[in-house]
Order: C-alpha cells, then structure tokens, then sequence
C-alpha cells in the first residue's frame, strides 16, 4: 500500500465524513508514514454566491488549528501534513493565496472541477464532444501549473471529452508536457477506480507513458477506510505498470 497520500479530505467539505483522527488512525494501522490533508479550499467568490461543496472560509481556522493539535499527537507514529485541494480561478486566485496565507500550509493539489471561474458552472467532468471545451480545461490547467504554486494535479484526466481520438491525444499531450516542463507530476486517482467513474482513462495514461510524465498515486479519501483503499491501489498499480509510468513520490511546494 502506499507510503504517502497525501489526498485527504474531512467533514468540512460536506460531502466526506468521519474525524481527522479516524483517518490517521487507519493510515497508521495501513504501515503509512505520511498522511496530507487537503480538503476543498475555502474561496472567497464576489456576490452572495458560495459553493456548496467546500469548506467555508469561517471554517479555515479550525481546520489548521485541528490538524495542528493532532500534527503534535502523533509526531513519534505518523507525519501529518497540511494542505488544500483548489481550482484555479484566474480572477480571484490572488485572493485565495492571501487568504489562506494566513495560516500554516504545506501544499495545493490542483482539482480543476470547473472552467473559468465556478460561478458559471462550467463542470469540467461533464461528457462532450466539444473540442473547445477539452482545449480550454488544458489551457486554464496549464496556466495553473504555470504559476509553480502545485504540488501536483490531481485527476488531470477529469475533462470528459469523448469526440476524436486524435484531439483528445492533441490536448491532453499539451497538458502532460507543460505537466514535464513545470515539474508537476500527474495523480492516478483511487476515487475515480472505486467509483467506477470516467478516470482514470486508459487513453491518457497511455498517453503519459509515452511522453514519460511523472505519476503519483492520490487516494482522494473522503472516508477512513479509504485512506486503506487496497483494491483501488492494486489497480492503479496495474496500470503504472502496463504503461510503464513513472511513478514518483511528491515533493511537496510550499505556495507561498
């Protein structure tokens, strides 16, 4: 099982259940040495519009100061890091750094959930044909990569494009050289593997063989006994090897 993992969420989000102290307990039963929380990031959206599944920015304190407290519990048995999963949002990303900037914080994951900024509810995992769709999901993935605030994207295959096989090669061969060319590697999602969900796609994993990105492996634990999720991982493993990927351990970047 793995090592690390370092995609992690908690109750905040409203869509994960169980206590911080619950999922450490499972990953240190599991043999891991390092266990990263990354819930939805709080975001600071203009208007009275909020997202309903992601923590709020009222909530940002207790979420540090709780990992904190535990980060100093079990320091002798297990590392304990802190971070975010967060989109980019072009226009209001500044204000998400100095917002969050305000508190400790190890790492962002990129979950690009939706295009643009989220108030127009352009869902990124929506199933289409429109390559305009794919090559702006790649374009707005790229320009946050570019900005070396990641520590990795996860599910970077979540843009559900099912038109021409040779403009999904096209788009997504952009995203995985400017994933190479920034040193940001790409996650094997277990999520998506016990969900039976659209990714992870064999197409673009084969793709990143090919082109020799870096790979990491994310349990996107929204329950403890996810965080231990061995069927899950056997299969993500089958497919590092059946592609050859290069499966790396995350160095974490400090965003700030």
């Amino acid at each position: 099982m793995l090592k690390a993992n370092y995609h992690t969420h908690t109750y905040r989000c409203r869509h994960a259940t169980g206590t911080e102290r619950e999922y450490i307990e499972t990953a240190i039963a599991a043999g891991m040495t390092t266990l990263g929380f990354s819930d939805h990031c709080p975001q600071l959206f203009p208007g009275d519009y909020y997202s309903d599944y992601r923590m709020y920015p009222d909530q940002t304190e207790d979420y540090v100061n709780t990992l904190l407290s535990l980060r100093e519990e079990y320091k002798d048995r297990i590392e304990i890091r802190i971070g975010y999963e967060t989109e980019y949002y072009p226009e209001i990303f500044d204000a998400f750094l100095q917002f969050v900037g305000q508190y400790p914080c190890d790492y962002l994951i990129l979950g690009q959930h939706f295009l643009d900024n989220e108030t127009t509810r352009r869902y990124s995992g929506r199933k289409n044909e429109d390559e305009n769709y794919l090559a702006d999901y790649v374009n707005q993935v790229s320009e946050a990569m570019r900005t070396g605030r990641f520590t990795y994207i996860a599910h970077p295959e979540l843009q559900n494009y099912v038109g021409d096989p040779a403009v999904y090669r096209r788009e997504y061969t952009r995203l995985i050289r400017c994933a190479m060319e920034t040193g940001t590697p790409l996650e094997i999602n277990l999520l998506g593997i016990r969900g039976n969900r659209h990714y992870p796609n064999e197409a673009f994993w084969a793709l990143a063989g090919e082109l020799g990105a870096d790979v990491v492996i994310g349990c996107d634990a929204h329950e403890a006994c996810c965080v231990c999720d061995i069927p899950a991982y056997e299969k993500a493993m089958a497919l590092v090897q059946r592609y050859s990927l290069r499966l790396v351990q995350p160095v974490l970047k400090a965003p700030f």
